[in-house]
């Protein structure tokens, strides 16, 4: 069974914790650290960002670790280097996010086939056309057994949203909002209308929440209503300011109790 399916079988009612993180920031050889590092607190999932020139989904802090990244010679090749070499350790589910153009750069058969090589169980790419998806990428990903992860919206309809929970595998992203990436203090009330239709509708994959949760509230307003929360841009500033990723985690952990 794919990782990450096996991941939500096995959760119960028990809610989830996903970190991001880019490959290459803050430092090119710091990928196996800090997954093992992750793997050892208890993070159930991982997210390992590849870095890219023009990042439109992504706020100022994203935006800035993937500069960092390229400027230290981080490339998809090179991820893939690093995460097969610390594939027989890391037994959480690891997902690749990125843009389109580099994964088309490297070539969508190819991707696929070094995911499955590597032991990457998933996919998200966030400017992905779905019918895209749907016609070339979804085919070659299903051969490899690799869950491309679609992003839904709160100006996602529900007729689109169901169209993506039957059409996909693993589970669906349901961004808190609109706007990019960036640490968020509270969900108004617009936001939990989102969540509770979403919520509504008995989807059929379940749903991780991500954009904005940076603490207490935020982390249980999206555990309160999907299976899980996935943190970006908190985590990735903690990463930068720290002495590796054991601090960084110290600090996430001691945000997101209060």
């Amino acid at each position: 069974m794919n990782k990450i399916n096996q991941l939500f079988c096995n959760a119960g009612d028990r809610k989830l914790l996903s970190l991001y993180f880019c490959a290459g920031c803050p430092t090119a050889e710091g990928t196996a650290d800090t997954l093992r590092a992750m793997q050892r607190r208890g993070i159930d999932m991982v997210e390992v960002g590849i870095p890219f020139s023009d990042p439109m989904a992504d706020g100022p802090v994203i935006q800035d670790a993937a500069t960092k990244a390229i400027r230290n010679g981080m490339t998809l090749s090179r991820i893939f280097g690093q995460l097969k070499a610390v594939k027989d350790e890391i037994t959480m589910p690891l997902l690749l996010m990125g843009y389109l153009n580099p994964i088309l750069q490297y070539g969508i058969e190819r991707f696929c086939s070094s995911c499955a090589d590597c032991g990457v169980a998933g996919a998200i790419i966030p400017d992905l056309p779905f019918k895209d998806y749907m016609e070339t990428v979804k085919p070659v990903a299903d051969r490899y057994d690799v869950r491309i992860i679609m992003l839904i919206t709160p100006e996602t309809s529900d007729e689109r949203i169901r169209f993506i929970d039957e059409h996909t595998n693993g589970f669906i992203y349901m961004v808190s909002s609109a706007a990019t990436t960036g640490a968020q203090e509270s969900f108004d009330e617009k936001k939990q209308q989102y969540f509770r239709r979403v919520n509504g509708m008995g989807l059929r994959n379940p749903r991780m929440i991500g954009f904005g949760i940076s603490n207490r509230q935020t982390l249980m307003s999206a555990q309160a209503n999907a299976a899980g929360a996935i943190i970006g841009s908190k985590f990735v500033s903690l990463l930068n300011e720290s002495h590796g990723a054991d601090e960084a985690l110290d600090k996430l952990f001691d945000a997101l109790s209060q």
